[in-house]
């Protein structure tokens, strides 16, 4: 079966200025993918390539096994099968809800019509909302409506984009599943682009990060957390800092916090100098150690602590400590490093 989504070295440009450079990537019928990186790297610029708003200066884009974009050729947005849910919802406010989601159906017989728009709003729990005006409508129901409304043709792949960004941080988290479940539901292909790492982690299957127009790594959240491939992804995933250490020469770095085996550095000679990548569950808080660390600034969460500590040598990294540990700012504490997936780079 042909993947429903094949990017092969996709370039664009603006210009002369570079806006993507050589991304390849593919998703597989009824995926979640997502573009995930910060402001300006180009993910947005992705999104628009796929749907057809802008040619694409060298590669190709493939949907279904039918290349709809190469350099000097661009098929119509109309023409790829393709349903968009942008970032303001861009609802129609003189359209009840029943009639925005009728939009995209065209020319269809009315009784045809009519079904499918009670199916799309009886799948995103909206079907009392029909004869309601956008206005009247919450952000999260009128996010719902444009999702229903980009469904109802039966798109082949489904684009989002950063579409919860406007709602509260409760409501974006819990709109996340929701909005997978549906695609999940109806087998739809589905690309969000964000830089919210969260919602990344909740709605999609695959995730790509993006850096300056490129794409660092594409793999399942759970390798970018705990297996990144650059430096950059080991940064920008999660919580975490680079604690020096010295490579041993037979796979070993000694940090300040003890001495640990690692399979990234495999060549590294013995005393060159490596960055470790620490995560906040990476050290524990442990009253026997023989390490101390000063608590230089902390975050309640309710059922943890993030603890900002102070080593000897001054570096500063981060403990998830469960929030009966309630140590005072200057407190010296007992910590020690239990890493499961050691990560390590050449040092800066």
């Amino acid at each position: 079966m042909a993947a429903s989504v094949d990017v092969d070295r996709l370039h664009h440009a603006y210009g002369t200025f570079p806006v993507v450079r050589g991304m390849s990537f593919s998703l597989a019928p009824g995926a979640i993918g997502c573009l995930l990186g910060p402001s300006g790297c180009g993910k947005t610029t992705v999104l628009r390539c796929l749907a057809g708003f802008e040619p694409i200066t060298g590669g190709t884009i493939a949907l279904a096994g039918r290349v709809v974009s190469r350099e000097g050729f661009t098929l119509p947005p109309e023409k790829r099968g393709v349903g968009v849910v942008f970032q303001d919802y861009a609802l129609f406010p003189h359209l009840n809800v029943a009639s925005n989601v009728a939009f995209g159906l065209g020319s269809r017989p009315s009784s045809t019509s009519t079904k499918r728009v009670d199916a799309m709003l009886d799948l995103v729990g909206l079907r009392h909302a029909a004869r309601a005006w956008p206005h009247e409508l919450s952000g999260g129901q009128q996010q719902r409506v444009a999702l229903a409304r980009a469904l109802a043709p039966q798109p082949k792949l489904m684009l989002l984009d950063e579409p919860f960004s406007n709602l509260d941080v409760d409501l974006r988290a819990r709109l996340s599943v929701e909005v997978r479940g549906i695609l999940k539901a109806t087998n739809t292909t589905g690309i969000l682009v964000t830089h919210d790492q969260h919602e990344a982690f909740a709605l999609a299957d695959e995730i790509g990060i993006m850096h300056q127009g490129a794409l660092d790594q594409w793999d399942r959240a759970y390798e970018l957390y705990h297996r990144p491939q650059t430096r950059f992804v080991a940064d920008f995933v999660g919580q975490g800092v680079f604690l020096r250490g010295i490579a041993t020469g037979s796979g070993a770095v000694t940090t300040e916090l003890g001495e640990l085996a690692t399979q990234m550095l495999p060549g590294a000679p013995a005393g060159e100098a490596v960055d470790l990548l620490v995560r906040p569950d990476d050290i524990v808080h442990d009253d026997e150690s023989p390490w101390k660390a000063e608590v230089s600034a902390k975050a309640f969460r309710g059922a943890d602590f993030v603890y900002t500590l102070k080593l000897g040598s001054g570096t500063q990294v981060l403990s998830l400590v469960p929030s009966h540990h309630d140590h005072a700012i200057g407190e010296r504490i007992g910590i020690r490093l239990a890493i499961d997936h050691v990560v390590a780079f050449p040092a800066h």
